[in-house]
């Protein structure tokens, strides 16, 4: 019987070629499955097309806009999720939902084997094989420019020799990566990295240093999700949409980072995130007026440690699931408005209000109708600091 392996297919040169050369190494049919995570450029029915023309036996594109929207970015900005403090988990986030659906579509075709095109540097490989795992243990995972030593000048000479219908004159720089939640670039002159980033690499966002009016914006959740923007109700997509599109003018969200890889080297990325940066600065925010100080303070270890769970790729991961109940409790409360304004590349909070807010003004206030009882602050001090006095009796003693 003939084995099926179903690829994660992109539209570019490495999986297209990867068609064929699947076919060939393997004997086998090739199912190319692509996901719409709302990265735009091609038509996605010219993807689809092209899958077939390359050699492929079916060839399916999954429209999961809506679906990354809501149940992969809406959990990280609930979880503030940003590794390292910074990254906010483009690439991370969307390989779980991409490995979803190719589990899914080798149970629907009778596929056997899954292929993706990482190579044996990257993140990308542990993702996508460590959910596999963990949803279907049974597949196989064949990754050809890892297992096979695949080259992309040897990509570029089997498209050429099959005449697939990829232009190969065309060889970008860079490694790039986006989807609804933000964009990566990667490789090229950025491997130094005493090289300053060019205006160039940037799609997403405009320049921050052009002169522009600022924008003022307001995001409206619900238990810790953005509902409306403006005082407009917007599904989850619409939301980032959206803010993508306007933090985007003014040029928020650009990060150049050296970062922690999990197969333990450095790398240099450039990223865009104008939407994931607004809505986690929007969200950081009210928790800081709805979540009590206590639980906010644990919340920040269990924010940290959700977003090196979901890098390391370890989505479906026992540990994941146990932080994202502990979230939710924390979310009951995160209702209300945040005013943002964006401009020069900034989002920076300037209004909060909530009617779940934990902020007194009567206790807050230092003017006159001020609640707080001054009188019981001395002793408060004195309790408060009576552990570190006797400590340091103790070490005057003994010296």
């Amino acid at each position: 019987m003939t084995e099926r392996v179903v690829l994660a297919y992109s539209g570019g040169l490495d999986t297209s070629v990867a068609i064929p050369y699947l076919a060939d190494k393997m004997g086998a049919e090739v199912i190319a499955v692509a996901v719409d995570l709302g990265q735009g450029g091609e038509d996605m029915a010219v993807i689809r097309q092209r899958a077939l023309d390359c050699g492929a036996v079916e060839s399916e594109v999954i429209d999961a806009k809506d679906e990354f929207a809501a149940d992969y970015c809406l959990p990280a900005v609930k979880s503030n999720a940003l590794y390292m403090d910074r990254y906010p988990l483009l690439s991370s986030l969307s390989r779980p939902l991409i490995v979803k659906h190719l589990v899914e579509a080798a149970k629907r075709h009778g596929g056997t084997v899954v292929s993706h095109g990482c190579t044996g540097k990257g993140n990308d490989q542990v993702r996508f094989e460590v959910g596999i795992g963990a949803l279907a243990p049974d597949l196989k995972v064949v990754a050809p420019a890892r297992d096979f030593a695949w080259t992309r000048d040897k990509a570029i000479a089997l498209a050429e020799e099959k005449g697939l219908p990829i232009d190969v004159s065309h060889k970008s720089p860079y490694s790039i990566d986006q989807n609804l939640w933000g964009r990566a670039v990667e490789t090229g002159f950025l491997e130094d990295i005493w090289n300053a980033p060019i205006e160039d690499l940037y799609s997403y966002t405009a320049n921050p240093a052009q002169p522009r009016d600022a924008d003022e914006v307001v995001i409206t959740f619900e238990g810790g999700v953005p509902v409306a923007i403006d005082g407009q109700t917007v599904t989850p997509y619409q939301a980032i949409a959206e803010l993508n599109r306007r933090a985007g003018a003014q040029g928020v969200g650009r990060l150049d980072m050296v970062e922690d890889r999990l197969v333990g080297i450095k790398s240099r990325e450039v990223y865009e995130a104008p939407g994931a940066i607004a809505l986690i600065t929007a969200h950081q925010e009210l928790e800081n007026v709805t979540v009590e100080r206590d639980v906010a303070r644990f919340k920040k270890g269990v924010d940290q440690r959700w977003a090196e769970l979901v890098y390391d790729g370890l989505w479906f991961s026992p540990l994941r699931y146990a932080l994202d109940a502990f979230v939710a409790d924390t979310q009951k409360y995160v209702s209300g408005d945040i005013r943002l304004t964006l401009h020069g590349g900034r989002a920076v909070v300037t209004g909060r209000r909530s009617e779940a807010s934990l902020y007194d003004f009567n206790l807050a206030t230092y003017d006159t109708g001020d609640t707080f009882d001054q009188s019981l602050a001395k002793g408060f001090v004195q309790l408060w600091g009576l552990p570190s006095r006797i400590a340091a009796a103790r070490d005057a003693r003994i010296r």
